[in-house]
């Protein structure tokens, strides 16, 4: 099963490892190959067509799985902390900045900003928006989270926006890193994550149910913080990285086959040096899965999980990844 993965860094500008990750590229020109790349999206109807955010130059576009790039819009006044397509129009893309939302409807050459319930100011000083999901059954109504300031809700494709208030007993359930959406029959599921864990909504986020992660030795919390969430393939597999803080010493990857009822964490080749930090997972390679920490560490699984393997190359400070299927 081959596959390209891509990899934006903090400083290093954006990778891409050919074959699962035995040869690896980094791209120099267009982009600057010293460059912060925080949020990376892949469209979901063309493997092929990729997104890439760069501080201070905007967003650049793939269209050959990550070999070659081009700039199709500047967006040079805020740094972009995600991207996403709209799964319903592929055209629609949405930018998530510190502060506030853009969203184009040309694909990718004209932003707007929106119109959203998101605070400008935040206990860590300007809040980031690190999640932006559109119901995959519902195409008017999106998803926004923010790091600290919860989840906000549009019903009406962006028009309107709704906070959707305290997710917790204190204002840190709300720094909001990790966000999906599951598919469970009856309703979409919303799933987050926060520093205090998982947290599982089945009411349209009116209630929250809370998991804490296990601690890791040594650290000074009674619960592993948590980052990345991804909820792949169409079945109950939940996924979540985790750490004992952030950047951390260490961390881990917790694994849940129940749709977040119970999780085990993973047995990994080698202890990560820093918290677990993203994950890139794609509808058409089931069972694989590639996982980075802060520092630098990437790790890949092509049976669901089940085993491991780091890989050789380490790329200093990672902040977001793809899994590209090679064509």
């Amino acid at each position: 099963m081959s596959y390209t993965i891509a990899l934006g860094t903090v400083g290093g500008g954006l990778w891409v490892g050919y074959n699962g990750g035995e040869k690896w590229r980094q791209i120099q020109g267009p982009m600057d190959p010293e460059s912060n790349v925080r949020a990376l999206a892949s469209n979901p109807q063309d493997s092929e067509h990729l997104l890439a955010s760069v501080d201070g130059d905007g967003i650049y576009q793939s269209h050959d799985g990550g070999s070659h790039w081009e700039q199709t819009a500047e967006l040079k006044d805020r740094p972009i902390w995600s991207l996403s397509f709209d799964p319903h129009d592929t055209k629609r893309i949405y930018a998530g900045t510190r502060p506030g939302l853009f969203a184009s409807d040309d694909g990718g050459t004209s932003f707007t900003e929106m119109d959203t319930t998101m605070s400008d100011r935040c206990p860590i000083g300007v809040p980031r928006t690190t999640n932006v999901v559109v119901d995959p059954n519902d195409s008017d109504t999106i998803y926004a989270s923010v790091e600290i300031d919860g989840l906000h809700r549009s019903r009406d494709r962006g028009i309107t926006w709704e906070s959707l208030g305290a997710l917790g007993p204190s204002e840190f359930y709300n720094d909001v890193h990790g966000l999906t959406l599951r598919d469970n029959g009856a309703e979409t599921e919303l799933l987050v994550t926060s520093p205090f864990g998982l947290g599982r909504s089945t009411d349209d986020g009116s209630n929250w149910n809370w998991h804490e992660f296990q601690p890791f030795e040594g650290s000074k919390f009674e619960f592993a913080y948590s980052r990345c969430i991804r909820a792949p393939w169409g079945n109950d597999f939940v996924i979540v990285c985790v750490g004992d803080y952030i950047p951390g010493r260490t961390g881990a990857i917790e694994v849940s086959r129940d749709g977040g009822q119970t999780f085990q964490r993973v047995e990994l080749p080698e202890t990560p040096k820093a918290t677990m930090y993203w994950l890139a997972t794609h509808e058409e390679l089931p069972g694989v899965v590639a996982a980075s920490s802060v520092y630098g560490q990437i790790y890949v699984s092509s049976d669901f999980c089940e085993t491991w393997t780091k890989l050789e190359r380490e790329l200093g400070e990672i902040r977001c990844s793809l899994i590209v299927p090679a064509q």
